[in-house]
């Protein structure tokens, strides 16, 4: 179901800004078994999958941290685990992440704007560009994206603006000319943040986040972003 609190446009936006994790794929179950991997390693018990999916999205140091306890945790026990788990990760990435189902079809529809003129597509995520790109890649998804950006490719993360900024520069778009979409409420202030328009989505990983940051729209399931930028919304 479409939930819609502000309205736009569809025919405005020139961009879409799309967060990884919990948007585009489901990457759970290997990020679970990669931050358990790191805490078998450092002595550390392992941890339930919703625990650890509930630590997604504020990037790879925090997720760790928080896997550790928190602020107080040793920061170089914090690094230790922090190694370990990136390379780990590294070979894993791949091995249960999937794409969500319609999600293709829906990148493929956002793109061909109602104008005539095809959308851009970026991915902005927390997640280190290297995997990032890496994953967007071998499941078929980089012929949609004009850039894919990273946790560490610019000094900020998400909810900075700083990245969101740069895909606007880069584009020749206008904050009011584009839209990010996001599973959690660091997507939401992203786009708050930049100026831009802003979707929720609640299939990803932390949907319990998006009432509190009120994005402008809500949907529950991919193939309905495909209607919101659509002339049907």
């Amino acid at each position: 179901m479409i939930r819609t609190h502000r309205a736009f446009d569809p025919h405005s936006i020139k961009l879409v800004i799309f967060d990884l994790d919990g948007t585009l794929i489901d990457s759970r179950l290997d990020l679970v078994h990669s931050v358990n991997a790191a805490l078998r390693h450092i002595g550390r018990p392992e941890l339930a999958e919703d625990v650890i999916a509930s630590y997604v999205g504020d990037g790879a140091p925090v997720l760790i941290q928080r896997a550790l306890g928190g602020e107080a945790v040793d920061e170089a026990l914090v690094r230790k685990g922090l190694e370990f788990f990136l390379a780990y990760y590294r070979e894993h990435k791949l091995d249960h992440t999937t794409v969500y189902p319609g999600i293709a079809e829906t990148l493929a529809a956002i793109q061909q704007s109602t104008n005539g003129n095809a959308r851009q597509l970026a991915v902005l995520s927390n997640k280190p560009v290297v995997p990032s790109r890496a994953i967007v890649e071998a499941l078929g998804l980089g012929q949609f994206f004009s850039q894919i950006y990273g946790g560490n490719s610019f000094a900020s993360k998400k909810p900075d603006p700083e990245g969101a900024a740069k895909l606007l520069e880069e584009s020749g778009v206008r904050p009011e000319q584009a839209a990010i979409v996001g599973d959690s409420h660091l997507d939401i202030r992203t786009g708050r943040n930049a100026g831009l328009w802003t979707i929720g989505v609640t299939y990803g990983f932390a949907p319990h986040t998006l009432a509190e940051a009120s994005p402008d729209v809500v949907v529950d399931h991919p193939r309905e972003l495909a209607t919101v930028f659509s002339k049907a919304s």
